[in-house]
């Protein structure tokens, strides 16, 4: 039987696959050496700073409940701080002159509690402020093991698929690599030469192939990477981080993943199985649980404070029940955020927005029943929402949840009527409901009525075991510093703003009159300020920050706004600062600021304000409108979060839609993504600005599309 590949080609093709299985065994090793380098240089940092924490400790401290212990025999022979005997020991202490077998157990018996203390409090902090070898180290191995851990998940997948075929195929065509081995085989080996032949052929140039020789290239480059492109993808790509790290030294943020439940409500949640295809974000894993937890529980009141993405744990919920079938939701919100809902499932996930609200509340509202999605509304507009008695949607999201704490207002009674056709329930709130308890269990009567009959009158328990266990089934909150222990972090967040037909007019106004600057004051320039959408939020961040107990800078460009930010939080506010404000006096308004309490705001001007202040004792930043420079924003916020800051730092961007803050975003948004391309980024960060001839021209096109909106509009009337 004659041959349809020659002895060379067997030699070549059983070396073909020898490469092909070097190279996926590359990658994978790779990835776990990495993985192992990361554990290595997190407990080396671990280590480091216990150390130093020890030195920091005077050996007298072991005298401090004055056991008798003999510090300055300790001293007299040279150890002078806890790190230096914190690895002696008991004979080696005992050795030491002065110190007795009795003191020597003493004292290690000290020292083995001071360590476990100092263990417990020291974790890792990750910050681009603080660049040192051990956290660079801990930055880059994680960087590379990022990138490399899903090529090197996909070689495992190859490698188990095709392995032991591939060895069998080898074995077989083996006879074809001799001549004369050849010719006395027999016709079914012979046959079977000829399969294994043509079957590694396919398979060397299939994914098997290719792929193994394109990540084994790939993982070459990712080793290639700096420093500070490792810096770069940190700061891009934070949450990817963090992630790893609790995966793989799980302990090391200081989040050691307790849920924070009872043990057997806790062991379901975290068997719960979640499909979030569609979701175009990654989530932390303390959101992880939430999203479990709510999809567990149905109908729950999601409590987590400020800043800890309960929006984006609600989305992650809907897309993981879209997954499984549902088609209809629906979100009930305060009229500020609405549109900051509608872009941020649009943005987060592949969910289909429905805006109920405005003149066609009542057409959208039959587009959602009869084709599904995301119905987004508002409290006001839950009046106008009549359902079929026998109409029911998979999920309703009420945020905001506090606002409906009154049995008997509307809205309460209304969205009530909603809930009564939803499956399932989340309300959220930031706000600490545990020292409102009333208003928890007016909230948990809705969602589960018997947990709140069994809590009623244990008000006073509110903060012991028993009354969090009782109501664990539906009530779901936890503290950034329980779950975001790499802390302080920066959190920002766009709040996008439907203007009403007040401010409209007045911004249509600004940008027909002759001044270039006018509807940069868009809502702040309502003749009435109670009209204005961005005075409206900037009190609820107030409010929820006030109740977080933090306090909050507020920053505009125009004088102005500053003053209407006086007007709408009166009392809330210290003096404010603005260019014409001395040295002197600056720092007389800081110092009020900082002993004021919780809920104190700073209002000032951002080019006065952004530079040359230290202001910890603040944790919220409100940007009034867009800056013509990133840098101008960052070196603002930067009076908050810096050294010293012991708080996640918020940061909310008020913003119109249909305005110029849109298009300055934009434009903004669009010279960031040129920058990031940048390779030699130091020389390029100055082009991320708005001059002056980009704004003119930017408003020349705002003036057009206003003048034809108005055009039309008079047409019609």
């Amino acid at each position: 039987m004659a041959r349809s590949f020659k002895s060379k080609d067997t030699k070549r093709i059983i070396k073909t696959h020898n490469v092909i299985e070097s190279q996926l065994n590359y990658v994978i090793n790779l990835s776990e050496n990495y993985k192992n380098a990361i554990k290595e240089n997190v407990n080396n940092y671990i280590s480091k700073k216990i150390t130093e924490t020890l030195k920091s400790i005077s050996v007298d401290e072991l005298n401090r409940n004055k056991q008798g212990i003999r510090v300055k025999s300790l001293h007299d022979n040279g150890y002078n701080n806890i790190a230096d005997i914190a690895n002696m020991t008991v004979l080696e202490l005992k050795d030491i002159n002065g110190i007795s077998l009795e003191g020597a157990y003493a004292i290690r018996e000290i020292i083995d509690e001071m360590v476990n203390q100092i263990v417990d409090v020291t974790k890792l902090a990750l910050t681009v402020d603080n660049k040192t070898p051990e956290t660079t180290a801990i930055v880059r191995c994680v960087d590379i093991y990022r990138k490399i851990f899903p090529c090197a998940n996909r070689c495992t997948q190859l490698l188990n698929t095709y392995s032991e075929k591939v060895n069998t195929e080898i074995e077989n065509v083996a006879t074809a690599k001799n001549g004369v081995k050849w010719l006395f085989s027999s016709k079914e080996n012979k046959d079977k030469a000829e399969t294994a032949y043509e079957f590694l052929t396919y398979l060397a140039k299939s994914e098997y192939g290719t792929f193994a020789d394109e990540s084994s290239k790939s993982a070459i480059d990712v080793e290639k990477i700096t420093d500070e492109e490792c810096w770069s993808d940190f700061e891009k790509y934070s949450i990817q981080f963090y992630n790893i790290l609790e995966e793989i030294v799980p302990n090391a943020l200081g989040n050691n993943n307790a849920l924070g439940l009872p043990d057997e409500l806790a062991k379901q949640v975290e068997s719960q199985e979640l499909d979030l295809t569609g979701l175009s974000c990654e989530l932390r894993k303390y959101q992880v649980t939430g999203v479990k937890y709510a999809f567990l529980q149905q109908k729950v009141l999601l409590g987590d404070e400020m800043g800890l993405g309960k929006t984006i744990q609600a989305i992650a919920l809907m897309v993981a029940l879209r997954n499984l079938g549902a088609t209809h939701f629906m979100v009930v919100c305060p009229a500020s955020v609405i549109a900051n809902w509608c872009r941020e499932i649009t943005e987060k996930s592949d969910l289909i927005v429905v805006k109920i609200h405005g003149q066609d509340k009542s057409v959208a509202l039959e587009n959602w029943i009869q084709n599904g999605g995301v119905a987004v509304t508002t409290y006001e507009t839950t009046g106008s929402i009549d359902l079929d008695d026998s109409f029911r949607f998979e999920n309703l999201i009420v945020d905001e949840a506090h606002y409906i704490k009154n049995p008997e207002a509307k809205r309460s009674r209304n969205v009530r009527n909603i809930a009564d056709h939803s499956k399932r329930i989340m309300f959220m709130t930031g706000t600490a409901l545990e020292n409102r308890v009333n208003e928890m269990i007016e909230l948990i009567s809705i969602l589960q009525p018997q947990i709140a009959r069994d809590v009623e009158g244990m008000g006073y328990l509110s903060t012991a075991p028993e009354f969090r266990e009782k109501i664990a089934p539906v009530y779901y909150r936890r503290k950034r510093e329980e779950v975001l222990t790499e802390l302080p972090q920066l959190i920002e967040n766009k709040e996008w703003l439907d203007m009403n037909p007040v401010e409209k007019e007045a911004y249509y106004d600004a940008v027909m009159s002759d001044n270039i600057q006018a509807p940069r004051r868009v809502s702040w320039n309502v003749a009435n300020i109670a009209d204005s959408s961005k005075a409206k939020r900037l009190k609820e961040i107030v409010d929820e920050a006030t109740d977080d107990g933090r306090k909050v800078i507020v920053f505009s460009y125009f004088l102005d706004t500053i003053k209407k930010v006086k007007l709408v939080l009166g009392d809330k506010c210290v003096d404010h600062i603005n260019g014409a404000v001395s040295p002197q006096r600056r720092q007389e308004i800081i110092d009020e600021f900082n002993n004021a309490s919780a809920g104190a705001v700073l209002p000032a001007q951002i080019q006065a304000g952004g530079t040359g202040l230290n202001i910890q004792s603040a944790s919220v930043v409100i940007i009034c409108e867009p800056q013509f420079k990133p840098s101008i924003e960052n070196q603002a916020i930067s009076r908050a979060y810096r050294m010293g800051q012991t708080r996640n730092v918020l940061v909310y961007r008020l913003l119109c839609e249909d305005s110029i803050d849109e298009q300055m975003t934009r434009m903004l948004g669009d010279k960031q993504m040129l920058f990031d391309e940048f390779a030699d980024k130091s020389s390029a960060k100055d082009t991320i600005e708005i001059n002056e001839e980009t704004f003119n021209n930017m408003m020349k096109a705002e003036y057009e599309r206003v003048k034809n909106l108005v055009n039309n509009s008079a047409q019609e009337k």
